[in-house]
C-alpha cells in the first residue's frame, strides 16, 4: 500500500522541522489502514513499533511517501513494514527518512486478543 502526506506548518515543532510525534501518528494510521483493508472483519490495536530513528529533518511543504508492506502474520497479530520517503520534485528521486515495523493485535469487543483464523478475520484477495 502507498500513501502520501503534505507536511503543513501545524505539523512542525518550535524549530520549524517536522514534529516526530506527527510522523509517528501518520505511520501508525497508514499501517492500521493497511491491516484493516487486509482483514476487514478484524478490530486492530497497535502493540508496538520495533524501531524509531528519524534520519533526516523535514520542513513545511515537503511531500512524504509512505510505503506499507505486510511483513509477518501471527495467530492474533500482524506486522507491517513502513518506509517513509521524501518525495523530491525530480521524477523517481526519493530519500528514505524513516522506517519501522508496526505490529497490531486483533481484539474482540471486550479488548481481548482474538485469533485471526477463528474470528472470521479473512484476508482480502
Amino acid at each position: 500500500m502507498e500513501n502520501h502526506k503534505l507536511v503543513m506548518v501545524e505539523d512542525l515543532n518550535q524549530y520549524g522541522y517536522l514534529f516526530g510525534g506527527s510522523l509517528l501518528k501518520w505511520v501508525d494510521e497508514y499501517a492500521w489502514i493497511a491491516a484493516s483493508m487486509d482483514y476487514p472483519a478484524c478490530n486492530f490495536v497497535t502493540i508496538g513499533m520495533d524501531h524509531v530513528e528519524f534520519r533526516k529533518s523535514v520542513r513545511s511543504g515537503t511531500i512524504l511517501k509512505f510505503m506499507i508492506n505486510k511483513s509477518k502474520v501471527g495467530s492474533s497479530s500482524v506486522s507491517y513494514q513502513v518506509t517513509v520517503l521524501v518525495q523530491k520534485k525530480k521524477i523517481n528521486e526519493q530519500d528514505p527518512i524513516f522506517s519501522t515495523t508496526v505490529t497490531f493485535v486483533s481484539i474482540d469487543s471486550n479488548g481481548r486478543k482474538k485469533n485471526l483464523v477463528t474470528c472470521d478475520c479473512t484476508e482480502r484477495d
